[in-house]
């Protein structure tokens, strides 16, 4: 008896080759495409404008929390990295640099000419800059808290490179804030890490553990690195947000200082905390299927898109006229607070291909009518988070209360689903070393190959005992910031230890 394969959207599925059907996924939604820079991605629409969303929801977010935006320089003097040495150690192989000012001509060529006096360095970051302005900004207490954020582009040279993952270059926001005392940049600190989570959770439907990242794991020149993590579906963790703690090092380094409440001159104490185009990543991750891109709806470019299924010419124009109605009335609804985003697709395509070409991208509701729909003043609803031929007939006069409810009903699937995943997939009976070891071995040494997913166990807390990590490529994610105040073995050293942590594989 011949076993027949389902035919899926996209191949290789996620089972064959993970790797692979996350390039394809992206591919099929044309969201990104390599660009002739090694390491850089070109953005297309579709991508853009899931990072609008991003970026807007997550700026109305910022901005409610007291900061304003403002932009930085995109080079840095190298002198100013040289400043705070574990953090140009921490970036020093990562870092582009510039060394000429201009070109010119020379045997049919253009040659770099003009060497700088001093190299510049391509933003990875942007600390040192900022802590230049800052140091001028700053001068009482009066002046402070100093809370900004900024919109960038920033460049981390990748041996690697994979799209919406680790690039050159890639966008994101970091925030950069300037305390009187560590309680409050503490409190900062955690404030914004809890600003990721929510948005992690509640928009883009990614459950995510929060903790604090171990002394291997920490933001170079951090005193405090916190972190959200989350699984992907071949079980790896991938960090989707940080905010850290600096201390005093980086005001040091910068020079910013200013005069207290008594009088006294003394160094501030600041933070810095980001989030990048890799949560774009992250969402395909969690929640695509072998049929490709799956968008929670609150952060999808468009929610619902009309179809319209023209049998005859004659009655074409009836058709689009009735999309058009449809889509007007859909329009005046509100979806979380803002207008639903419906698109009406009046292309030269047949339907079939359409209504393909929506499902990989990963459309939350498609709606097909035609000469019957039109005449009953019905239309067909089909769900992304369902088979693709389940479609219901809804009529119009329930239209707009059917689309709302059936798209809170996907946002809180989609979440559910990933959370139930994550579960299954956390482990808190590995007891040692080697239980830690056969957990994150492969099966074989063909695909698909077992990553393991979280081990949650007890560890003592001792840096040196992380490097045992590097031969099974697994890290400490983060100990959590729910600690169990529990007492056990520490899983690498065998010694008695207090501190849960998250180990995994990751991206």
């Amino acid at each position: 008896m011949t076993n027949f394969k389902e035919k899926t959207a996209i191949s290789p599925t996620r089972k064959e080759d993970f790797p692979e059907w996350f390039q394809q996924v992206i591919k099929a939604a044309d969201m990104a495409e390599n660009s002739a820079v090694r390491g850089c991605m070109v953005i297309k629409p579709w991508g853009y404008g899931i990072w609008e969303n991003i970026q807007r929801q997550l700026d109305e977010r910022i901005k409610k929390t007291g900061h304003e935006n403002a932009y930085f320089p995109l080079f840095i003097p190298l002198s100013f990295l040289e400043k705070e040495a574990k953090h140009v150690e921490g970036f020093a192989k990562e870092c582009a640099v510039v060394t000429h000012h201009r070109l010119e001509e020379k045997d049919g060529r253009l040659v770099p000419t003009g060497e700088l006096e001093e190299p510049l360095i391509v933003r990875p970051t942007s600390e040192t800059i900022i802590g230049e302005s800052y140091s001028r900004w700053v001068e009482s207490y009066r002046d402070l808290p100093l809370l900004i954020n900024q919109w960038a582009n920033v460049v981390r040279w990748e041996i690697r490179p994979r799209v919406f993952l680790r690039t050159t270059e890639f966008l994101w926001q970091e925030g950069h804030t300037v305390h009187s005392t560590e309680k409050e940049a503490l409190e900062e600190t955690y404030k914004m890490l809890e600003m990721y989570r929510e948005f992690l959770e509640e928009v883009l439907a990614i459950p995510v553990i929060v903790g604090e990242k171990s002394p291997g794991e920490r933001f170079p020149g951090a005193v405090k690195t916190l972190t959200v993590e989350a699984m992907m579906q071949d079980r790896k963790a991938l960090q989707a947000g940080t905010s850290h703690y600096l201390g005093q090092n980086f005001s040091k380094a910068s020079e910013i200082r200013f005069c207290n409440r008594e009088g006294q001159i003394e160094y501030a104490y600041t933070t810095s905390w980001g989030m990048t185009t890799r949560t774009i990543g992250a969402m395909i991750m969690c929640h695509g299927d072998d049929d490709g891109l799956r968008l929670p709806p609150k952060i999808a470019y468009k929610q619902v898109v009309i179809v319209p299924v023209i049998t005859k010419p004659e009655l074409e124009q009836e058709i689009l006229d009735y999309a058009e109605k449809l889509a007007s009335r859909l329009r005046e609804c509100q979806y979380d607070q803002r207008p639903l985003a419906v698109y009406v697709d009046k292309r030269d395509k047949r339907g079939g291909e359409k209504n393909w070409e929506w499902i990989k991208k990963g459309v939350p509701l498609r709606i097909e009518i035609g000469p019957k729909e039109r005449e009953e003043k019905s239309a067909m609803v089909a769900r992304r988070d369902r088979p693709h031929k389940e479609k219901h007939k809804v009529p119009l006069d329930n239209l707009t209360d059917h689309i709302i409810s059936t798209l809170d009903q996907m946002q809180k699937n989609y979440f559910e689903e990933a959370k139930k995943y994550r579960d299954s997939y956390l482990r808190t009976d590995i007891q040692n070393f080697e239980e830690l070891k056969a957990f994150f071995m492969p099966e074989s040494g063909e695909k698909p190959e077992s990553l393991g997913g979280f081990v949650l166990a007890k560890w003592c807390g001792d840096p040196a005992t992380e490097k045992i990590l590097d031969e099974l490529k697994i890290t400490i994610r983060c100990l959590p910031l729910k600690q169990s105040g529990t007492t056990g073995k520490c899983i690498l050293s065998g010694r008695q230890a207090t501190l849960d942590a998250v180990f995994a594989k990751s991206y």
